[in-house]
């Protein structure tokens, strides 16, 4: 065992710092800049060179990817005969906006996080963002073995039930709201005119991301139709970045 990042927390004066992460992921750090940067907002941030801000935006962009490397390779080999459908969604229930900030609360980084939180959306996923930028930091403090490690026996195992998470649904139109809000995207639910027979009225919703068709859904209520709707949608995405082909809604 590696004494000089315990040395190096002795004679820190960011004994918070490392005490969040060892208390967390059962270790000390040994660059403790890279998580003090994981834990800077945006909203508070400087800049340093060009246009680049010291927030924690390029380590969460880096510990998004860690992470969702990590998951699908664990489910991979937990699911060996599921296809690549399944194991997407799966890895989707993980990694989704809501349940990173739900596990943000957990583990207490509210009590840690730099940011303006006056002038941020009270929708806004800066936790489960700043979670994504600390396995980032982890990364490169100790690279990609050690990262999973961290996150398979610290995370996994404390915070996630596999089994209940295979079982549970999808809510799709929050799944909508997230990603279009991470890709900075335009999303719209248009409700049709109902039509009535003798017996039922149909409610009819379509959904346009970026001005362009995604899905579109009918039920007995309006909130029947988006559910339906939103599933087509979100399909209609995870389809187009198996293959490659997202250019449409970027236009």
């Amino acid at each position: 065992m590696n004494p000089l990042p315990f040395i190096k927390f002795i004679f820190s004066k960011e004994k918070k710092y490392f005490l969040l992460v060892k208390n967390i992921f059962g270790f000390y750090p040994e660059n403790i800049c890279l998580y003090k940067q994981a834990l800077r907002h945006k909203s508070i941030s400087k800049e340093i060179k060009d246009g680049l801000k010291d927030s924690n935006e390029r380590l969460e962009y880096l510990g998004d990817a860690v992470l969702s490397s990590i998951i699908a390779d664990y489910l991979f080999k937990q699911f060996p005969y599921r296809d690549e459908g399944f194991l997407t969604e799966m890895r989707a229930k993980y990694v989704n906006r809501i349940q990173l900030n739900k596990l943000s609360e957990k583990i207490g980084l509210r009590n840690f996080l730099l940011a303006d939180i006056d002038s941020i959306n009270a929708n806004s996923s800066i936790y489960g963002d700043a979670f994504e930028a600390l396995i980032g930091a982890i990364y490169l403090d100790k690279g990609y073995n050690f990262t999973r490690k961290v996150v398979l026996t610290k995370i996994f195992t404390s915070y996630f039930d596999i089994h209940q998470l295979e079982f549970s649904e999808i809510n799709y139109k929050s799944k909508l709201f997230e990603w279009v809000q991470k890709e900075r995207k335009s999303l719209q639910f248009k409700v049709i005119d109902p039509k009535e027979s003798a017996n039922t009225r149909k409610h009819f919703v379509k959904i346009y991301i970026n001005d362009v068709f995604y899905g579109e859904g009918i039920g007995s209520s309006i909130k029947l139709a988006e559910k339906k709707a939103s599933e087509e949608a979100w399909n209609k995405i995870i389809s187009e970045q198996s293959h490659g082909n997202s250019d449409q809604i970027s236009k």
